[in-house]
């Protein structure tokens, strides 16, 4: 039997839930609808320069994907104006892809209960699924990610601040022998990982929409002080019992559940090299990511190719970028505070981590050429991350997976997304504890969630410090100012 949650689930017109709907949903679709016209304006224009030969198939084919991304465009566009008109969301078609079954289902139960619409489903069923489809049913755009431009040119932008991390972990490799042999220190460097993990989630796309390249850079700064000052920030704070956790581990495996694309996954990437690098605990990391661009900014089993073909292409990727953050500067001479060998310093990051990806020491939970939608069994050990369902239902719902989970030695779940399906994005108090929001999902493995707030649903958190925001003004669930780290080992149900 299911678990059923004490408190009722948060629907779109919840508080800030509700300006989504109005407002953050409308420019992400606008945003896929002026993208999709730009591809079919050049491909029209490919298609004229092919005027003389009206039979080459090559212009067939052209127009036919003409033809298919304006239907896409009319699709999209009768959603964008159902959503605004609380219209009743439409079944899932016969699309191929995976999870199609499960979401009709849950929408035939939501009407059932009057809950079938964009403003009264639940958060964890409204977004996105449908999106996809549109694609996915087509000949020529079945393999396209409406968000894939979006999120290179926000990993680019992230240039200075992925470069100097790469100046950081190369400092780190010169005193890997000292770090190894003392305990203590490691510990403190662990911290730095962690909350390094932890900020990356600031950088959510879905919420970018209406920040500046200087806001989105101020969100990834990391130096130390500035790691010191954001601590204050960080309203649950259980690194020091994750440290604990992993210093008892010998040669484990750790798994993170994946959230954000770009700058996030790369700092995923960091936290990974570091525990399999400098320390004894971790010898490999599994990387579980979605099969479908379902919440705009999700990694892909192809984004996780390209992040890393990027960074290992460091100067033909971020040479413009970080060249225009000052006019009188080069790369080579520490352009806006970078340091001059920080490029070299980011190749030979790469390069260790394909390195590692080709040994199986950093792998996806799916194979690296899984296409969108899955592509049957390819993706399946996936699926799950893209069901309407809280994670409360793993064991119910992909046995498999949840056995799989219970062998290592820490799993990480990523983002505002995968925590509020911890939680079944329910309107639990926010002083619930932590395990107690698992419901069965609490203690069937070490569980890790790193997490900063951009939606309502916040649990762990001293009700002290609740009242003391609240009174404040602070919007403290919601601005991506604030920080959970959360930790729950195995087979415990204590807090």
């Amino acid at each position: 039997m299911a678990f059923k949650a004490p408190y009722p689930p948060y629907d779109p017109t919840d508080k800030a839930g509700y300006d989504t709907v109005i407002k953050r949903w409308p420019i992400i679709i606008t945003n896929i609808i002026d993208e999709l016209h730009n591809a079919c304006h050049f491909l029209v224009l490919e298609s004229q320069k092919l005027e003389g030969d009206a039979a080459s198939p090559e212009k067939k084919v052209l127009e036919e994907k003409v033809a298919e991304g304006n239907g896409i465009v009319s699709k999209i566009s009768k959603l964008k104006y159902e959503m605004a008109r609380d219209r009743a969301l439409e079944p899932i078609p016969d699309d191929g892809g995976s999870n199609r079954e499960v979401f009709n289902k849950e929408l035939e139960e939501l009407a059932s209960d009057r809950r079938n619409t964009w403003f009264t489903a639940p958060w964890l069923y409204a977004e996105y699924r449908l999106l996809w489809s549109y694609f996915a049913v087509t000949q020529h755009w079945n393999k396209y990610d409406p968000f894939r431009l979006s999120k290179v040119k926000t990993f680019k932008h992230s240039g200075a601040s992925i470069l100097k991390i790469a100046t950081i972990l190369h400092e780190l490799e010169k005193s890997k022998d000292e770090l190894v042999s003392d305990p203590s220190r490691l510990g403190v460097i662990f911290t730095e990982m962690v909350q390094m993990c932890l900020w990356g989630n600031a950088t959510d796309l879905s919420l970018l929409t209406h920040l500046t390249e200087e806001d989105i850079r101020n969100l990834q700064t990391v130096e130390k002080d500035a790691q010191e000052a954001r601590s204050k920030f960080i309203l649950k704070d259980d690194q020091h019992a994750v440290w604990e956790h992993v210093k008892t581990l010998k040669d484990a495996r750790v798994d993170f559940v994946l959230d954000n694309s770009g700058f996030e996954l790369f700092t995923d990437l960091v936290f990974a090299d570091f525990l399999v690098t400098y320390t004894p605990h971790v010898s490999s990391v599994v990387f579980h990511p979605k099969i479908i661009p379902w919440f705009v900014s999700d990694v892909l089993p192809q984004d996780f190719s390209e992040t890393l073909q990027l960074l290992s292409e460091a100067p033909t990727f971020l040479l413009d970028f970080v060249s225009s953050s000052s006019s009188s500067e080069t790369p080579s001479s520490g352009t806006g505070g970078i340091p001059p060998d920080a490029f070299a310093h980011l190749k030979a990051t790469a390069d260790r981590w394909q390195d590692y990806v080709s040994k199986g020491i950093f792998k996806l939970s799916v194979p690296l050429d899984t296409p969108l939608g899955g592509g049957g069994d390819k993706g399946k050990e996936a699926s799950f991350w893209t069901t309407p369902h809280p994670y409360w239902n793993l064991a119910g719902l992909d046995p498999s997976l949840a056995e799989d989970l219970k062998k290592s030695g820490l799993v990480i779940f990523k983002g505002d997304l995968n925590y509020r399906k911890l939680t079944g994005d329910i309107k639990w108090p926010s002083w619930t504890p932590f395990q107690e929001a698992l419901g069965p999902l609490a203690g069937e493995f070490p569980l890790l969630s790193l997490r900063t707030n951009k939606a309502d649903v916040a649990v762990g958190v001293p009700k002290d410090v609740i009242e003391k925001l609240d009174a404040a003004g602070e919007k403290w669930r919601i601005d991506g100012r604030y920080a959970l780290i959360s930790f729950l080992p195995a087979s415990s149900k204590a807090e």
